[in-house]
């Protein structure tokens, strides 16, 4: 690469825009045909010539009329190296060839540098769309994204088929048993070393915990933290298999009325079922129970998860211990069973956990009414996240 600079004497005259010829490093100078004054020189300039740029040997820098420069001492600055819009043509140009910098030599400062600068920078802010939060010692990775990344290919970009394919690896269904009987959930691969994001209430009481992966195989799972006013659990498999396929954690903040969503779960029991909808609404006040008792009703595919809102109960009595918590509101099929599985945007991203679902029948046995009505609600990723770190310290309930 090469410098092109200026030279002192090489402007325009005037209305007159003759160029002049190039100069070349050790070249005699070129005699002015049109010089009245000196057959050596151009006459003076009409105005103050700005002063040489200096800049990093192998940079080019296009010459201009601009002002700015700190007269003829080479560290030009302002305008020096850029001409301003009413600016001549180019009269000359010098060529030198490149040279190696002197050990520790300090570096010119100028556009050049402030554009590296702003490159680097904005390969950063580029980077931040999609970050992993990892410790440095164990495998507990948790892929996360700031803002929304990409995980579905681009040939499915925006499809339910998409979203199923990227995300279904990562869905679990959780099959817990207790002396208050059994329940029936799902759950969010976070880490590659088998730790599971759930709903409280699947977990709540367990005494045996097995979880089925999406390929068919079972696990033994324990129970590493709870969290009931949030209705959250972390679990983790023991013995996990290599090669566990990890969710995507988004950004629910983000997330708006009217936004296309995709739910995995295993609704009584059907493993892997996926339903698409909307985002309904948005910070919904949904009570939860949260007695251990209450978590085994959805057991062996005929309970439904009680919960209140706006004063009202729904399906069924939660009790008097309960908690409150912002939800996301869906009309995307929830049923028993959906509980702790995902809610997903369309590029593949968790944005929440499915947590509770309004069924119209008023009797549990009315298996043929208790299905869904399109009125689900999901715990916002981000409570999830900040809720992360308690969890694997055992959670607010040790």
């Amino acid at each position: 690469m090469t410098e092109s600079f200026r030279r002192s004497g090489d402007h325009p005259q005037g209305d007159d825009h003759q160029p002049a010829h190039p100069l070349h490093p050790g070249a005699a100078h070129q005699q002015h045909a049109s010089s009245p004054v000196n057959p050596e020189w151009p006459p003076p300039p009409a105005y103050e010539p700005a002063g040489p740029y200096a800049v990093e040997p192998g940079t080019t820098v296009w010459p201009g009329t601009g002002q700015g420069g700190d007269g003829g001492d080479g560290h030009g600055g302002g305008w020096t190296a850029y001409p301003e819009p009413d600016s001549a043509p180019t009269a000359a140009f010098a060529t030198i060839q490149a040279e190696p910098s002197a050990p520790g030599k300090k570096r010119a400062k100028g556009p050049l540098a402030l554009l590296a600068a702003v490159a680097i920078v904005a390969a950063a802010i580029g980077g931040g769309t999609a970050y992993g939060i990892q410790e440095l010692t164990g495998n507990d990775t948790v892929a996360s994204s700031s803002t929304s990344t990409n995980v579905v290919p681009t040939s499915q970009k925006g499809t339910v088929a998409g979203v199923a394919q990227a995300v279904s690896p990562s869905i679990v269904e959780i099959g817990a048993t207790s002396n208050a009987g059994s329940s029936t959930g799902s759950g969010v691969v976070i880490t590659t070393d088998g730790e599971i994001i759930t709903n409280n209430h699947v977990v709540s009481g367990a005494s045996s915990i097995k979880v089925q992966l999406s390929n068919g195989k079972s696990y033994t799972a324990q129970v590493v933290g709870t969290d009931s006013k949030k209705d959250l659990a972390l679990i983790k498999l023991e013995d996990a298999p290599s090669g566990l396929k990890t969710a995507t954690l988004g950004n629910s903040d983000g997330v708006q009325v009217g936004d296309q969503v995709v739910a995995i779960g295993s609704p009584e029991g059907l493993t892997g079922t996926v339903t698409s909808g909307i985002v309904s609404a948005l910070d919904r006040d949904v009570t939860v129970s949260t007695d251990e008792s209450q978590g085994q009703q959805q057991g062996d595919g005929g309970g439904r998860w009680p919960f209140e809102f706006g004063g009202r109960e729904f399906n069924g009595d939660t009790g008097s211990s309960t908690t409150t918590y912002k939800a996301l509101q869906t009309d995307a099929s929830l049923n028993p069973g959906n509980s702790g599985g995902a809610l997903i945007d369309m590029n593949g991203n968790i944005i929440g956990i499915n947590s509770a679902m309004y069924s119209a029948a008023s009797d549990s046995s009315s298996s043929s009414s208790a299905g869904s009505v399109g009125l689900g609600f999901a715990i916002p990723i981000n409570t999830v996240k900040a809720d992360l770190a308690d969890l694997r310290a055992g959670g607010s309930d040790s």
